[in-house]
């Protein structure tokens, strides 16, 4: 059976020390307010100790939001484009019938990249007050530019790291993962009861504190530690090379 239209292939990110392999994307799964520091700041009652977590917020962005890369044009329909520098989790196996436990959870891993979820703000908050869906305001063309991604086992353990946001030069976000709400296992094992979980599929594991405004010419600097970073930029839209 031939296709009756031609569409673009799956995006891919490539992987670091590799020359010819690159990971496919299937689904990207997103995590808010995984870190209290930013439940706080966007108006959210952060838990005070693990029992009182209650369950994480997913959302979802399309595959081809993933930019392998960072440059990313302002988009449209927005006047607050705003950044979250977020750990970025790349699934290598399907997970198997079942509950998952942390340690078949830890196994899904193939490695770790950094990443943005970026964010239409004015159309977030538009959505928010009219207990509307908000999709619109995080699954947009481009809105997830992401580094190479680094094999698990190449990544010291995550408790020891932490990611850092520069914009212009300027620190605008730092966060150590242990202070995640929800760490990857608790997160993994809480997706699978809501989704089947597959080999290519990514998971942004959510921001902490310092999310702000992004303007074109903006030029940002991500890094995971000393793992991995994604620098970019953000640029004119490319449909009018006029300002947002």
């Amino acid at each position: 059976m031939s296709d009756v239209v031609q569409v673009a292939p799956p995006t891919r990110i490539p992987v670091r020390a590799t020359d010819s392999t690159a990971f496919p994307v299937r689904r990207v799964y997103c995590v808010g307010r995984n870190f209290a520091d930013h439940a706080r700041e966007m108006g959210a009652t952060a838990p005070s100790s693990r029992a009182d977590r209650g369950t994480p917020v997913f959302f979802c962005k399309p595959a081809d939001a993933i930019v392998p890369g960072g440059v990313v044009p302002y988009p449209p329909g927005t006047s607050e484009l705003h950044h979250e520098v977020e750990l970025v989790v790349a699934l290598g196996a399907d997970a198997p019938p079942g509950e998952l436990d942390r340690l078949r959870a830890e196994a899904l891993v193939f490695g770790y990249g950094i990443g943005l979820d970026l964010t239409r703000r004015d159309l977030q908050a538009a959505a928010k007050a009219k207990g509307l869906p908000w999709d619109v305001a995080k699954a947009f063309d481009r809105s997830a530019p992401v580094s190479e991604l680094v094999v698990a086992a190449d990544v010291p353990k995550l408790d020891g790291l932490g990611l850092e946001l520069r914009v212009n030069g300027e620190v605008r976000q730092q966060g150590r993962f242990t202070d995640l709400i929800w760490d990857v296992p608790d997160i993994l094992i809480e997706l699978s009861r809501l989704f089947e979980l597959r080999a290519g599929d990514v998971v942004f594991m959510g921001t902490p504190a310092g999310v702000g405004p992004l303007q074109p010419g903006d030029e940002y600097l991500a890094r995971l530690g000393d793992v991995v970073e994604l620098q970019g930029r953000i640029e004119l839209p490319a449909t009018t090379g006029g300002t947002p």
